[in-house]
């Protein structure tokens, strides 16, 4: 394709053509970014053509994306999630400008319904057979979903602990489910042994390039939608780091297409228990092994495959990370359906834990803009959600105990 130029490792920088690698550098194993020819798109790509695209779908970026033709799009439209000036949970925070992503408005509720969409599409494109990917639960919906018309069914590895609801989705969807009596990174790596025997194409975060390629096309429509105007500060929830260094590659090739004249701080927030990236930004080290336990199951891994990605777009946007408690993460599940209509899982609503944390702390302030990416829809995980959010008033049939419950709530 000529409008990519080929691959930069993220770790040692080295280049190298797609025809010489598949999925990682051929020099030392690292990470790998698709580099675009920004010169030759800024001729195709501007303002202007973007607002007489009437695509909405994250296809309206398709010469920005590593794929050449429309054939094996998926048919199910992923992206253009909507954007909202969340005021009421804003002013909660004491903070103006705060803006709520709702990624779980994509068709199988979760933001990865953007790199399986652009990784279906390159593997129908490139003529793979069989693919295959390791998941706690939503990235393995999401590439089930959109396969699901096609007479090959992808193969899913993921623990045995995963929600049931998210399970639900991919045995609904056809795909042939492996559930694995281990964790995300045992799945993680018994995936990748078998593609490696059997030749299926590795979906994998963090190892196949392409999935980071469909997650910076968020990045792209918050631009559009905030009517070009870039936010202080991006907060994302963080586990193996490839939404986070995705967005940052989104805002990145529209800041080299002259599109945008910033870029935002990129904040990442980690759950205690499963928090590698940010400890190796506070240390300035490698990224270690953690424990990787969180109630937040989409956040919960113990080594993160795009970890160096992640860290990198920490120290180019010279933003930071935050931890938080399970319990801060579970709080939010109720506090953003009640301060914006939005019902999130728990790692959609660890973005928002980690913003009230550095609000208290006047790490962000009034007038900064803040946007906060909800990751995935709380129907993936009612059982969290039921654990913040009450239980019903049993009334049996009588109208006298109605009566009571509303003198009690004070209901008029």
């Amino acid at each position: 394709m000529k409008k990519i130029e080929g691959f930069r490792c993220v770790d040692c920088a080295t280049e190298s053509g797609l025809q010489e690698t598949k999925y990682t550098c051929p020099r030392c194993g690292g990470n790998l970014s698709v580099v675009y020819d920004h010169k030759a798109l800024r001729k195709r790509i501007s303002r202007k053509s973007l607002k007489a695209d009437p695509e909405r779908s994250l296809w309206r970026y398709l010469d920005l994306l590593p794929v050449s033709g429309r054939a094996g799009i998926p048919p199910v439209a992923a992206g253009w999630t909507p954007l909202y000036h969340a005021k009421k949970l804003g002013a909660g925070l004491g903070l103006k400008g705060l803006h709520l992503k709702d990624d779980g408005r994509n068709p199988s509720a979760s933001f990865k319904d953007r790199a399986s969409a652009v990784v279906a599409a390159r593997a129908f494109e490139t003529g793979e057979k069989t693919v295959a990917g390791a998941s706690t639960g939503n990235a393995a919906a999401s590439l089930a979903c959109m396969m699901a018309q096609r007479e090959t069914k992808p193969v899913i590895f993921v623990p045995r602990t995963a929600p049931p609801a998210k399970v639900a989705q991919l045995l609904v969807y056809g795909a042939t489910v492996l559930s694995v009596d281990g964790t995300y990174d045992q799945a993680f790596d018994l995936c990748r042994e078998a593609c490696d025997e059997f030749g299926w194409y590795n979906r994998n975060t963090g190892y196949n390039p392409f999935t980071r390629e469909g997650k910076k096309t968020c990045a792209f429509e918050i631009c559009e939608q905030l009517n070009w105007k870039v936010p202080d500060f991006m907060f994302v929830s963080v586990g193996d780091g490839n939404i986070l260094s995705g967005l940052w590659k989104g805002f990145t090739d529209f800041h080299a297409l002259g599109l945008i004249d910033k870029l935002p701080r990129m904040v990442a927030v980690q759950a205690e228990g499963s928090a590698a990236i940010a400890n190796a930004w506070k240390n300035g080290g490698p990224i270690r092994p953690v424990d990787g336990r969180t109630v937040a199951d989409s956040i919960s891994v113990s080594l993160p495959r795009d970890g160096a990605a992640a860290v990198n777009a920490l120290k180019e946007s010279k933003g930071f990370a935050v931890t938080i408690s399970d319990r801060e993460i579970l709080s939010a599940i109720p506090a953003l359906a009640r301060g914006a209509s939005v019902f999130a899982e728990p790692a959609g609503a660890a973005a928002y834990a980690g913003l009230a944390r550095c609000a208290a702390a006047g790490t962000v302030r009034e007038d900064d803009s803040v946007v906060i990416v909800v990751t995935g829809s709380g129907l993936k995980d009612v059982a969290s959600a039921m654990k913040v959010s009450g239980r019903p008033h049993e009334v049996g049939t009588s109208m006298a105990t109605v009566r009571r419950v509303a003198a009690r709530e004070k209901i008029s």
